[in-house]
């Protein structure tokens, strides 16, 4: 065997060498990962399939109730720090400004307490003058969020996972909840389902640390069941 051919054999090995031994749980996660994606593209394109009519419908009122566009795009964080556009139905007026949200964001998140009687939720102010004549009622049932069913056929999201932030909210975030960007963000989540209205900002981010650690096809399955519930019966979420 000639040197040159004998160098190449070397290099060749010992990148096989370098490579991560296939463990089982890499197994099992990889496995988990392919499911996950399987039952995202399914029940959101059936989802779509039964909910067009309702979005056309919906899409037409936000038109008719105030200026602007039917959906609103907005930048968020996905998996692993990547940035994509959002979809929502527009629920405020068009071009208004985001600092009330800031600075709700920046006072949960300081004071450490739920949301107050007359807040929205967390995430949500309540009565905000910035609604359309409309938007509070689709923030109230969820209807506003169903365009967020193509961010998960184009796979920028999950059906189920942490709530996808904003870039600036993420700079607020402590350093230990960097493992929340390690799945995909998604349309709901655990905190969303475990009395996120009385949960404070800290303990719903707890709740999606929690998800990372625990994720698995059961858990992402329960997780929506119990989203139905939420959603025919909005008082289970309080």
């Amino acid at each position: 065997m000639s040197q040159t051919n004998a160098r190449a054999q070397t290099s060749a090995w010992s990148g096989l060498r370098r490579r991560k031994p296939v463990t089982r749980a890499r197994c099992v996660r990889r496995v988990y990962l392919a499911a996950k994606r399987s039952v995202d593209l399914v029940l959101a394109a059936l989802a779509l399939v039964v909910l067009i009519p309702l979005m056309a419908l919906v899409a037409l009122l936000v038109r008719l109730t105030s200026p602007g566009p039917a959906v609103f795009r907005q930048l968020r964080v996905g998996r692993d720090g990547r940035l994509f556009t959002m979809l929502k139905f527009r629920t405020m007026t068009s071009g208004c400004s985001d600092d009330l949200h800031r600075d709700y964001v920046r006072q949960l998140l300081s004071n450490d307490a739920p949301p107050s009687a007359a807040s929205g939720g967390l995430y949500k102010l309540g009565n905000d003058p910035r609604w359309t004549p409309i938007g509070r009622f689709l923030r109230r049932t969820s209807i506003d969020e169903l365009p967020q069913l193509f961010n998960v056929l184009r796979g920028d999201m999950s059906l189920v996972g942490p709530r996808p932030v904003l870039p600036w909210e993420s700079k607020l975030l402590q350093d230990r909840y960097a493992d929340r960007f390690n799945v995909s963000q998604g349309m709901t989540g655990l905190w969303q389902t475990s009395g996120r209205s009385a949960l404070t900002m800290r303990q719903a981010l707890d709740l999606d640390l929690a998800y990372v650690a625990r994720c698995g096809m059961l858990l992402d399955l329960r997780i929506l069941l119990k989203t139905v519930l939420v959603v025919l019966r909005p008082e289970d979420a309080e």
